[in-house]
């Protein structure tokens, strides 16, 4: 037992030193929801008000950002409103003011609705378009923005709130991460707002929360409602201005509020839950066909892993980590120092091309720990950014009695070599590895890291410069040093379902939750079962529930239904090339259910000009339907989502890093940890 408790502990000492590392490789903050000219010759436009509407309930999260921008120029203006694209985040609503009524955007093929774009705008008229630019932003262009006046913009997006070992997150992204030196220029613009800014959200829960916390922002008002209820509170808290001042407009103009840090929120479940199933549908009435969001929580029933282990850091020195090298040294240092004595190590280097500067795996003892790190400071940040080389090298020399890991230490943004998606994908299946990363503010390349930890069965963990440190090292360590639930399949009989997604699930780790998407048809009961290998061996999970005959309180599933579709589509092209057939239905499933994609834009122009083209208001419906269904779901009681109740698909309770005798318990314990083993960050934590 003491050898099980020192291993545990040594590895989550490097893991504590490998995530604190990547926090260092995050480029200057610039702001974000900015509206410039764009042109770029003239003065930005004033950031008047900025407010944020968040609701969390029934396993996923939608939020309202709205806007007001003042033109300070004698001219009219086109403008570009330009905000971080946030982790599976599908658009469902972009509205523009005109004559003062708010005017919902529809989407269009992206060709098609660029040139309605053009044709407004010369003909004078009011006019704005949202387009996806890859995996890094949403950019929309609005014109025209009256001199010397205002312009209200507001945008609306749905995405899923998961749990992670009884920890829920949830970020507002704020922070540009300064890996597109093409807007650098962009993102320097206005970064504050003069008048008005309040963040609210408002958390309903089926189960009883134990704590809310947002590390880097301790002047929000938390408030606890219910033990199943809680809101934050956020209102220009650079001066502490309240609502009623808000309302009266006596607001000091020179109070500003500065938009360059993303805002992140945690909840904790009470401890000693039980794992679980929750099932949300959304079905008309007089409709056969329905669409269900199945989140499962396991039981904690994966046992510790205590053998030694081989890991691979792969470490990124290209010129970007100028300023940050020195620091990624003593933290890799650090971290090298707390392996475990059966563990080996190799280190990996890349910039232009890659180098592996131990020669071999090395086992962790002392001096060659020495060595190795004394080793690093000889090489100095220069060149491009060669990840598949990097990550090529790593592959090479694997034992395969032994389990390994990768530790990739980059922003995740290929530029030189390789940078084909579908190659890295390739790459990572040559080998039984694990690849863990950590995907670091808001421009790196997520896509293309979790596809990688995707086909390697490893995770990744998006990571905010405003994260509580400790908490992403609680989920890391629990994760590197327990079994793994692989080959995993969903099976529902008992009624007709199909449509599910994602269609290969591949890994669960300890504490993560599996989401499932689909449609059913009919009602009633069925039988749900979750099979798949622990260690080798198979294992089964099964439960009987309904599913609704008659269900119209959450249509929001239906965009995730079809957001996580397209995601799947989305990997086989990245996968076996692109096809027209597929990007035709990535485009269809976009236009039927209003969202913003590579393929697809939203348009909003005069509703006259929408009935003078034709254009089917389906998205303007499809809101309105969402917003009504907010309203009652926000006047009811907080509902119950748990399925399967008399049948319980798990016996155990689920993970949790629920202590006792204190706030946060063990998280308060290893975050004194973590300061004593870096000395690199000083993390403050509010109680």
């Amino acid at each position: 037992m003491h050898r099980l408790i020192t291993n545990l502990f040594n590895k989550t000492r490097l893991l504590a030193t490998v995530i604190l590392v990547f926090i260092f490789y995050s480029q200057s903050s610039f702001a974000s929801g900015l509206l410039t000219p764009k042109d770029g010759s003239t003065p930005a436009l004033e950031i008047k008000e900025h407010h944020v509407r968040v609701i969390i309930e029934d396993g996923y999260a939608i939020t309202s950002i709205e806007q007001v921008f003042y033109n300070p120029n004698n001219t009219d203006l086109e403008a570009n409103y330009s905000f971080p694209l946030p982790n599976k985040a599908a658009v469902g609503e972009f509205v523009y003011w005109i004559d003062g009524q708010a005017v919902t955007g529809e989407v269009l093929e992206k060709s098609k609705a660029k040139k309605i774009y053009q044709q407004e705008k010369q003909a004078g008229r009011e006019v704005a378009i949202t387009t996806q630019d890859d995996y890094k932003t949403f950019d929309s262009l609005v014109y025209p923005v009256r001199a010397m006046q205002d312009v209200r913009i507001k945008l609306t997006y749905i995405q899923p709130a998961h749990l992670d070992t009884g920890i829920g997150r949830y970020v507002y992204p704020l922070e540009d991460g300064g890996v597109d030196e093409e807007k650098l220029s962009f993102w320097t613009h206005q970064q504050q707002v003069s008048e008005k800014f309040s963040f609210k959200l408002l958390f309903r829960s089926t189960y009883p929360i134990d704590q809310f916390r947002l590390p880097k922002h301790p002047q929000a008002a938390i408030t606890q409602i219910s033990a199943q209820e809680w809101s934050v509170d956020i209102i220009n808290e650079a001066v502490g201005i309240n609502e009623a001042e808000m309302s009266e407009g006596n607001v000091n103009n020179n109070s500003v509020f500065s938009l360059d840090q993303d805002i992140v929120v945690y909840w904790r479940l009470k401890p000693d839950l039980p794992g679980s199933v929750d099932l949300i549908t959304y079905k008309q009435a007089g409709k056969d066909r329905g669409t269900f969001m199945m989140t499962v929580t396991p039981g904690g029933d994966l046992a510790a892993i205590t053998e030694g282990r081989d890991w691979i850091f792969v470490l990124d020195y290209s010129g970007s980590m100028q300023g940050k090298y020195q620091s990624m040294i003593e933290g890799v240092n650090k971290g090298l120092a707390n392996l475990n004595n059966k563990d080996r190590f190799k280190v990996i280097i890349f910039s232009d091309n890659a180098d592996e500067i131990t020669n071999g795996f090395v086992t962790a003892t002392a001096d060659n720990v020495r060595h190795w790190s004394t080793n690093l400071q000889q090489y100095s940040p220069n060149g491009s950014t060669n990840l598949y080389d990097g990550i090529e090298l790593g592959l090479k020399g694997l034992d395969s009695d032994r389990s390994s890991a990768i530790l990739l230490v980059t922003d995740g943004v290929a530029n030189v070599g390789t940078t084909e998606k579908k190659l890295f994908l390739k790459l990572m299946q040559r080998q039984d590895v694990r690849l863990f990363t950590f995907v670091m503010g808001n421009s790196a390349n997520r896509p293309l890291l979790e596809s990688m930890v995707k086909v390697s069965n490893g995770f990744a963990i998006n990571v905010s410069n405003n994260d509580d440190i400790v908490g992403q090292l609680m989920q890391a360590t629990a994760k590197l040093t327990h079994q793994a639930f692989h080959d995993i399949d969903v099976k529902i009989s008992g009624i007709k379902v199909k449509d599910l997604s994602p269609e290969k699930i591949g890994s669960l780790y300890h504490g993560q939750q599996l989401i499932v998407f689909g449609h059913y048809w009919g009602d009633g009961q069925a039988e749900v079962s979750i099979s798949g290998k622990v260690s080798g061996q198979d294992k089964t999970y099964s439960s009987t529930f309904d599913f609704a005959k008659k269900s119209e309180l959450n249509p929001e599933i239906e965009r995730l239904w079809a957001f996580a579709s397209i995601e799947d589509l989305q990997n086989k092209m990245d996968y076996f090339g692109k096809d027209a057939d597929t990007e035709q239905a990535i485009t269809d499933l976009a236009i039927d259910y209003g969202l913003v994609t590579n393929y697809t834009a939203m348009v909003v122009m005069r509703d006259e000009q929408f009935n003078a083209r034709n254009i089917d208001r389906k998205n303007q419906r499809r809101v309105n339907k969402e917003q009504a269904a907010r309203q009652q779901r926000k006047v009811a009681p907080v509902r119950n989502n748990r399925a399967g109740t008399a049948q319980p698909m798990y016996k155990n309770k689920a993970p949790s890093h629920s202590g006792r005798g204190g706030s946060f318990g063990a998280w308060t314990l290893l975050f004194m940890l973590a300061i004593l083993a870096t000395k690199i960050f000083k993390i403050n934590e509010r109680h």
